[in-house]
């Protein structure tokens, strides 16, 4: 069942295009891994997708009761971001705000389902730690959790994995693949591509303004586009 739908989309900022006539499909259970050069707009796309910037044209059609409380969303780091002064704990229960409706404190439900997603992705003991305190992989799984916890259908994900070491980077894929195997969509954009797409169920290929591909895994693969980006990518890695 569709999720997301994009029709003939325009986005950029400032009132300038950087992707044009952009359509595609991401339903329920789907892993879409968008891949592109860098400045191609990968990132914000996902922004406009969140409602966080508006397209400068087309539409974007929500669906299968996709609301913007049942989106998570893991931005790229900032500076600012690793050096926030909060505990693991806050980090973590500020993913339920949306939960909350007009309540300005957590209830017992939120407190419970972070501390779910604490032990579920093994943090539990860091709870009272500060946030920047903590190695690169262990802030992204503070973040993975928090994100979690308004993720009730799906999670986007830019760069998840940026400036983690290769065994941290594994460790975080495994977990991604893990939820959308437990059915929860995921729209990821990735530099490192050879680790990034080996559980995506499709891709979207963003160069030059427009969309070069959009569809399965296995056709891009085998299509000349897909041997020769991975390839690139390999020797670049």
């Amino acid at each position: 069942m569709p999720q997301l739908i994009c029709q003939d989309l325009t986005i950029g900022y400032e009132g300038k295009a950087i992707i044009t006539g952009l359509s595609f499909t991401v339903n329920t259970g789907d892993y879409l891994c968008i891949v592109g050069q860098n400045g191609s707009g990968k990132s914000t796309l996902l922004k406009t997708l969140l409602n966080l910037k508006k397209p400068l044209s087309g539409q974007i059609i929500s669906g299968d009761g996709l609301k913007p409380d049942k989106t998570g969303y893991i931005p790229q780091q900032t500076q600012v971001q690793k050096d926030f002064p909060a505990s693991v704990r806050e980090v973590v229960r500020s993913g339920c705000l949306n939960r909350c409706g007009l309540r300005p404190y957590y209830g017992r439900a939120e407190k419970r389902i972070a501390e779910e997603y604490m032990e579920k992705l093994g943090i539990s003991s860091l709870a009272k730690c500060y946030f920047r305190e903590l190695s690169g992989g262990q802030q992204q799984r503070v973040l993975l959790a928090r994100a979690l916890c308004a993720a009730r259908k799906l999670l986007m994900l830019d760069e998840p994995a940026a400036g983690l070491d290769p065994e941290a980077s594994a460790e975080m894929n495994t977990i991604i693949s893990e939820l959308n195997s437990n059915g929860v969509t995921i729209i990821l954009v990735s530099h490192d591509l050879s680790s990034s797409i080996k559980d995506a169920s499709h891709i979207l290929h963003i160069e030059n303004g427009a969309a070069l591909f959009f569809g399965t895994k296995a056709d891009y693969m085998n299509s000349g586009l897909g041997r020769v980006y991975v390839n690139r990518e390999d020797t670049i890695s």
